[in-house]
């Protein structure tokens, strides 16, 4: 199956970015690749959500889990942890991704999210993600972070936003679709 790029969004200070027009029954899968998200406020994480109204609205009943890799730059410890108090159960908030994300310029973050389906009306629709991402808190870690999910919604997903749980950011999103 050929990925055909629908669109970029490259964002410079931005609040958020959100993908209105492009994501209908064009495809079954979309995916989206996230390149240089760099947050401008330290430790901020980078977050999602999903629309049915077109984007007036972001915020879709959704169950998700998330878990992480994580290696300090000094090599104390490191470990494979399951991160239950990022998790959303029946609740529309944004979806976080990435986890204290810092802000230098190398600590940006890079990766994938895959929707799957989103114009079926008859079952609920996954999405997972992986995303590199450099945390910015007192000990630096490199973190490989995995969240996986469903919007527990019958309607169509016709709108994604990405932004950050706090301030602005800088970075480049793409949208394919896969068919």
């Amino acid at each position: 199956m050929a990925m055909t790029l629908i669109t970029t969004n490259s964002e410079t200070n931005a609040a958020s970015s959100s993908f209105t027009s492009s994501i209908d029954s064009t495809y079954k899968l979309y995916i989206f690749k996230f390149i240089n998200i760099n947050p401008a406020t330290d430790t901020a994480d980078f977050t999602f959500n999903g629309s049915i109204d077109g984007g007036s609205n972001y915020n879709v009943t959704k169950t998700t889990t998330f878990f992480r890799a994580s290696h300090p730059e000094d090599g104390s410890t490191y470990g494979l942890d399951y991160e239950a108090s990022y998790d959303i159960s029946q609740g529309t908030g944004f979806q976080q991704l990435t986890e204290n994300q810092g802000n230098g310029a190398d600590e940006c973050s890079a990766g994938t999210m895959w929707l799957f389906n989103p114009s079926n009306t008859v079952y609920v629709k996954h999405f997972y993600s992986r995303i590199a991402n450099t945390t910015g808190d007192a000990t630096t870690y490199a973190n490989d972070v995995f969240v996986a999910g469903y919007f527990n919604n019958t309607n169509d997903i016709d709108a994604v936003q990405f932004k950050m749980s706090s301030g602005n950011f800088d970075g480049t999103i793409k949208l394919y679709g896969v068919g």
